[in-house]
């Protein structure tokens, strides 16, 4: 069974993570099969590896991992790497982890960020 591990930066303001909260609400509402969990790189629980705990209990055996990250900066190239081979060393062959692009680097949200930029001519 596949899931969904979104991961965000995360921040001391617990006001930072609505954003993010609220996309894996529509994710849930629009895959209710689906296990997802929202993770986050620091100051904010859950970390990476509870979340992933998570879906491995669910049943997960293909976990695909989006960073919520505009652009595949340090945290991503640097800091993502090493958790996931991790989270490979602890569940072996029974849960791939699978990291996809970041968010920003999809076309449809760079459009979608394009598109919410200029409303603000209108």
């Amino acid at each position: 069974m596949d899931g969904l591990l979104l991961f965000a930066h995360g921040a001391r303001d617990p006001a930072w993570a609505r954003p993010f909260e609220r996309v894996a609400e529509r994710l849930r509402a629009a895959r209710p099969g689906t296990p997802l969990a929202l993770a986050y790189l620091e100051f904010m629980p859950p970390g990476i590896e509870e979340a992933a705990e998570s879906l491995a209990a669910a049943g997960c055996t293909r976990v695909h991992v989006l960073p919520l990250f505009l652009g595949t900066g340090g945290h991503v190239r640097r800091d993502i790497p090493p958790l996931l081979e991790r989270l490979r060393e602890r569940h072996g062959a029974a849960v791939e982890w699978l990291l996809h692009p970041s968010l920003g680097e999809h076309e449809t949200v760079l459009q979608a960020m394009c598109d919410a930029c200029l409303l603000t001519l209108t």
